[in-house]
């Protein structure tokens, strides 16, 4: 499958129309497009019998606008979504973009840190974001009528935050407590420390939030920069689903946005990440982080598959069988019929040029050499054997209800808009989406298992053990 991506969609005769920029638009964000050279282009991309009707403009700046307009709903989620997460980070940067995540809910030109949680509240309406390793998402939840306010508050603090010096030594030691109780969290702490086992000094294998001996030193300086040169128009992506009108939205974004940084000459919207060259991965390793827990927390894993590879729903139904709920294979093993661990499942990770595949259990400190030896067993099974057609049915079945069922919200149909166009260059519809599940066949399932769970896989524990315990296991 090719992973190129296609420009903005060219202007056709089908549900396509230009749109105009706000009253007094300055030349600096308007005079290509007053010569003809650059219009906002909106065109309808679905729709879908099982949701509303999807629409898509790219503004003359490269910034996308993504609608999904549902009348029955009464609400409207609203998101601003920018294509840096932690991986785009240099090592001295650790926890910029999370930094920055904070940092922007402080104040901008026109409203204070009160203003932005004030003027949300008081409608009636919440607030959040959150930063990944490949993007970062800003995002509201409103009533349909306050859908203007939530998109100016939304829009002024993502483009135009002042970053008050005062205010990053406040956010400092606010994410400093935070890393430290990330570190009191051994269920949470596990995944890091496998993900450094797959992927060492590698971006993908550090923390989002940074650690204290970057976090600490970083200056206001630095995350202006780091602002400036990575929140750009054509990195951003804004979606809102709910009872909503398109070309509405559109107007009152660009009316958000005028004499804003973002508010650019003309551009194309940025590609997503390529996926090649693909992330190198270390050989398979074992690291232990000792720490007086009364749980031992163990995941086995080993490199998976990227975002856009061809088997990532066979990925899906595979996942499904083996741990992916209480009828699972390793659920039913291990907890079920041994009663040796509270929590275990499986889970897949994906990114632009990699991905892991992994087993997390909490458990007895005593038991963890069962629990590891039932998990191994049970993944050579599956390689060696494969799975029945009765097992990948109900995989299907799993991966296609959890799938709709997510979607019964506004904030995941918000959601799925903007990660299809900044993580996929696309937004698949959901007929065609089931459609590919359904595909997937008992071979498609069992060959991707032989491949993937023969791979040499890494442990990560974090429990009351010393350093080497796990070197001979």
């Amino acid at each position: 499958m090719s992973r190129a991506v296609s420009a903005p969609f060219p202007p056709d005769r089908r549900g396509v129309a230009s749109v105009p920029g706000p009253a007094g638009a300055s030349p600096r964000s308007n005079g290509a497009a007053r010569s003809g050279a650059a219009r906002a282009v909106t065109r309808t991309i679905s729709d879908d019998p099982l949701g509303g009707t999807v629409r898509r403009t790219v503004l003359p700046s490269g910034l996308r606008v993504l609608t999904e307009a549902i009348p029955a709903m009464r609400s409207v989620s609203f998101g601003v979504w920018v294509a840096v997460g932690s991986r785009d980070e240099t090592g001295p940067q650790a926890g910029a973009a999370h930094f920055l995540e904070h940092l922007l809910f402080k104040g901008t030109n026109k409203r204070s840190a009160l203003d932005i949680s004030s003027e949300i509240e008081a409608v009636g309406g919440e607030t959040n974001a959150f930063t990944t390793k490949e993007y970062t998402c800003y995002y509201a939840r409103v009533l349909d009528e306050d859908l203007p306010l939530a998109i100016d508050v939304m829009c002024d603090l993502v483009a135009d935050s002042v970053l008050e010096p005062a205010d990053v030594e406040t956010e400092r030691g606010v994410i400093l407590e935070e890393i430290a109780m990330h570190d009191d969290e051994p269920g949470d702490e596990v995944h890091d420390l496998f993900a450094r086992a797959v992927y060492g000094d590698h971006p993908l294998g550090r923390l989002i939030s940074g650690t204290e001996e970057t976090v600490t030193p970083m200056t206001r300086r630095q995350i202006q920069g780091f602002y400036r040169r990575r929140y750009t128009a054509p990195q951003i992506v804004v979606a809102a689903a709910g009872n909503l009108d398109h070309a509405t939205v559109v107007r009152l974004v660009r009316q958000a946005l005028h004499g804003t940084p973002l508010d650019t000459d003309p551009a194309a919207p940025a590609s997503h990440r390529s996926a090649t060259p693909a992330v190198r991965t270390k050989p398979a390793t074992t690291l232990v982080e000792p720490k007086e827990t009364e749980q031992a927390h163990v995941i086995l894993g080993c490199p998976g598959i990227d975002r856009l590879d061809e088997r990532r729903f066979a990925l899906g139904v595979l996942n499904n069988i083996l741990g992916g709920g209480m009828s699972s294979r390793l659920f039913q093993e291990i907890r079920e019929r041994r009663g040796l661990a509270y929590s275990v499942y499986s889970y897949a990770s994906q990114y632009a040029d990699s991905g892991l595949f992994a087993v997390y259990a909490g458990c007895a400190p005593g038991k963890v050499d069962e629990v590891l030896e039932l998990t191994r067993a049970e993944l050579a099974r599956v390689a060696a054997d494969g799975l029945t057609e009765a097992e990948v049915a109900r995989g299907k079945g799993m991966s296609k209800g959890s799938f709709v069922l997510g979607l019964e919200d506004t904030g995941s149909r918000m959601s799925r808009l903007a990660k299809g166009e900044l993580l996929y260059g696309h937004l698949m519809p959901v007929d065609e989406l089931l459609g590919r599940v359904d595909a997937v066949t008992v071979a498609d399932v069992n060959t991707l298992a032989a491949e993937l769970l023969s791979r040499p896989m890494s442990l990560a524990v974090v429990g009351p053990f010393g350093a080497n315990d796990f070197s001979a296991r």
